[in-house]
């Protein structure tokens, strides 16, 4: 197809830009981590990507299903099962059923009617749950960490030994589950040297059983693998891997939505003002200098104020100054290469103006724009971090590599390596891959290598 066709220049450009492995890698990095965060709701999401049932296949990706739809038990504090289905907690919930049937198909009797009833017993052992490689989306709360020992604990106060097993089996509480399981401990929780109230949270507290420290506590709480939490959680209990994902997505497609469109519109000025010159050049540049004095965050804070910022009104909002750098180079090139006789000729043919700066004389004038865009991406993200992270950024509780860090600069968080490390990073690597670009499309594009007149 004809507007698939590069011209010479362009390809020789592009072969001179694909030998600098750093940028041309650091492109295919950013661009699949891009492909990632746009497929984001497939890869950190609290619902299934499938679920078999009985038999049938449920896509909750796309629908909404209730607790009822697989009958699964709602939480204590609910009277209902009209909410939607806790698919990580009915995927744990499953397996140990499975476990527990082919523990009683072991020990159990062999006869045909005693498979019947055991059968009947674990009615959903071939059921199965396919969650997403991050089972949270980035609003979910987990508090699981400070309500487990309560959850098992009314279990064992009820008399319910089974009940409190088989959630201590399902949440990989192996070693609580061994010892409720042969009865050891109901002695632990009455030695008031181990369990001082003779409940489960002293329990943990004394140090009696190894696996159950750590639990009891508040967020934010550290890695944890068998909740999936690969990150940690925040302050709030929400996984820091699924609000990492999401806060790229957002970040990236901000700043680029945001140069794009600044870049379009710089350039168009710009070249207007190289090419036109006289009154039109000097008004403009008035403009832009009283643009130029204007303390665009002093802006952003008297909106915030006032309302609550959304992408789109933040995005306008840093969009009315975004444009205003890339005006002086262009209207530098512009003055340059108006001069040239190319442009003298294409006058004595009778082409139109605008024809003449976009067609003639913008392809010429490549260079600045090509070399600072990717630095203005860079920029782009670092002004919605740091908007994000004094609190005049996107509202709460968008996810936010600012809102992030500032929870991680927070004196009680400060010690909480995970917290510090994990948005620092991501930011840092994405920053080096776009810098890495931005530096290697600049030797690309260096004039010296190349030149078009027309």
């Amino acid at each position: 197809m004809a507007w698939l066709k590069l011209d010479p220049i362009t390809r020789r450009r592009w072969q001179r830009f694909t030998r600098i492995k750093r940028g041309y890698y650091s492109l295919w990095i950013l661009l699949i981590a891009m492909a990632l965060a746009v497929l984001a709701p497939f890869l950190a999401e609290s619902r299934a990507l499938l679920v078999w049932h009985q038999g049938q296949i449920y896509f909750p990706t796309f629908q909404y299903l209730d607790m009822k739809t697989f009958g699964q038990a709602p939480p204590s504090a609910w009277d209902t099962g009209d909410i939607e289905t806790e698919y990580f907690r009915l995927q744990r919930e499953w397996q140990t059923e499975k476990t527990l049937y082919a523990q009683a198909l072991h020990s159990g009797p062999q006869d045909a009617a005693a498979r019947a009833a055991l059968a009947k017993r674990y009615p959903n052992r071939d059921n199965f749950v396919v969650m997403p490689l991050i089972p949270w989306n980035p609003y979910q709360n987990d508090f699981w960490s400070n309500e487990i020992l309560h959850e098992i604990q009314s279990e064992l106060d009820a008399g319910r030994t089974d009940g409190a097993y088989r959630i201590a089996l399902r949440d990989g509480l192996d070693e609580l589950a061994s010892k409720i399981r042969d009865g050891s401990l109901a002695t632990l929780l009455k030695d008031p040297a181990k369990a001082a109230n003779g409940k489960l949270s002293s329990l943990a507290q004394s140090g009696a059983v190894p696996s159950l420290q750590g639990l009891g506590g508040l967020p934010p709480s550290p890695i944890h693998w068998g909740r999936k939490h690969y990150l940690g959680t925040d302050s709030q209990g929400r996984d820091v891997a699924s609000r990492l994902l999401y806060g790229f997505r957002i970040s990236i497609f901000f700043a680029l939505f945001l140069v794009i469109s600044g870049q379009i519109i710089g350039t168009a000025i710009g070249s207007l003002q190289g090419y036109l010159g006289g009154r039109f050049d000097i008004l403009s540049q008035r403009l832009i200098e009283i643009l130029i004095a204007i303390p665009f965050l002093y802006v952003v804070i008297v909106v915030a104020a006032l309302f609550q910022p959304g992408f789109w009104m933040l995005l306008g909002i840093l969009a009315l100054f975004q444009w205003i750098g890339i005006t002086f180079f262009m209207r530098t090139e512009m003055y340059r290469e108006k001069t040239r006789e190319y442009c003298l000729a294409a006058r004595s043919y009778g082409a139109s103006h605008l024809r003449i700066v976009f067609r003639h004389l913008l392809p010429n004038c490549l260079t600045p724009l090509v070399t600072f865009t990717p630095f203005a991406v860079v920029g782009a993200i670092f002004t919605l971090t740091g908007l994000d992270y004094l609190g005049y950024g996107l509202p709460a509780p968008t996810p936010s590599w600012g809102e992030l860090i500032g929870q991680a600069l927070q004196a009680e968080n400060r010690d909480k390596l995970w917290l510090t490390l994990a948005p620092f990073t991501v930011l840092t690597i994405t920053l080096v891959l776009v810098v890495f670009i931005g530096e290697s499309v600049r030797e690309a594009f260096d004039p010296k290598q190349y030149a078009r007149y027309e």
